[in-house]
């Protein structure tokens, strides 16, 4: 008995989609295992050794990039940055979000307008203004380091809001107004009800607006390099990219440096991914707000 011919094209159609998405997570992948895999060779074997994991692995490479790069202190810049941003991010956004969407009040549409058109500006295209703002401000040219940094953490913060208020506003759009009758019976203001009901049914878009901004701040260089000046004889507040920087320029044909180094810069962002990626995957399914407005979840 011949198998039906729609259970055929649906088998066809599923192992080219299959297939497909195995060639794209390769493609994807095979850079990243590439540069672990320099990385764990000598600058011999880099070019010799053919074999998919090299016959010694030499961790050493990872000591002298962390000690002859000082990593360490760029690396501590770089989470205290990606850590400020990313909160005040998720903080004022969720807060801005929550008011376009729930509370009435005078150029609400104008504003979430303006919000929306800000999306549309890519961040180099606003390096001279915020360079001039800054100067002005008084951000750049100061004597202390905490100022010149406060002012880079604004600008970053001022660069993620747009697209962050949008997605939030989106989710705090479908909340179910019985939520919030709910809330208030019990005794929440309106900031109870945006800690205690509309963030935790916001989560998967949080955790998208995490890992974004995350890999925004964590890997960005240029507009770093224009706001900070370290000043001499002071540690460094530059990112942990201009510390890859420099570090490239001073052993740029040491290849298994170079790519311990960019594994270091690499590892840490990759690790917030897989820590939220649960929340990102949750996108996709129904919500909290869908199974409520079903009855198929309890408040």
């Amino acid at each position: 008995m011949g198998m039906n011919p729609y259970k055929i094209r649906r088998l066809t159609k599923l192992v080219l989609i299959q297939a497909l998405l195995i060639t794209v997570t390769i493609t994807c992948l095979f850079p990243l295992f590439w540069m672990v895999r320099s990385s764990l060779m000598t600058q011999d074997a880099v070019f010799v050794d053919q074999s998919i994991i090299p016959s010694r692995l030499h961790f050493g490479n990872y000591v002298r990039a962390w000690t002859q790069g000082q990593f360490g202190r760029y690396f501590l810049n770089s989470v205290v940055y990606t850590t400020i941003v990313v909160f005040g991010i998720v903080v004022i956004s969720s807060w801005a979000a929550y008011a376009f969407s729930r509370l009435k009040f005078p150029g609400r549409k104008l504003f979430f307008v303006l919000f929306i058109l800000a999306v549309m500006i890519p961040l180099p295209g606003s390096f001279v203004p915020l360079t001039v703002l800054m100067t002005k401000i008084g951000f750049i040219n100061s004597p202390y380091s905490w100022v010149r940094q406060l002012g880079y953490i604004l600008c970053m913060i001022n660069v993620g809001l747009p697209l962050s208020v949008f997605l939030l506003k989106t989710f705090f759009d479908q909340m179910p107004s019985d939520l919030e009758d709910a809330a208030r019976i019990d005794g929440c203001n309106k900031m109870g009800i945006w800690r205690h009901v509309a963030l935790p049914l916001a989560r998967p878009a949080i955790a998208v607006i995490v890992i974004f901004n995350a890999l925004n701040v964590w890997n960005e260089y240029l507009l770093a390099r224009l706001l900070l000046n370290d000043v001499a004889g002071k540690p460094t507040i530059m990112p942990l990219q201009r510390g890859v920087m420099v570090f490239a320029d001073t052993h740029n044909v040491e290849y298994p440096l170079l790519m311990a180094s960019l594994t270091i810069a690499a590892v840490p962002i990759i690790l917030v991914y897989l820590f939220v990626q649960k929340h990102i995957l949750a996108v996709g399914e129904p919500s909290k707000i869908d199974l409520l407005k079903e009855g198929r979840l309890s408040r």
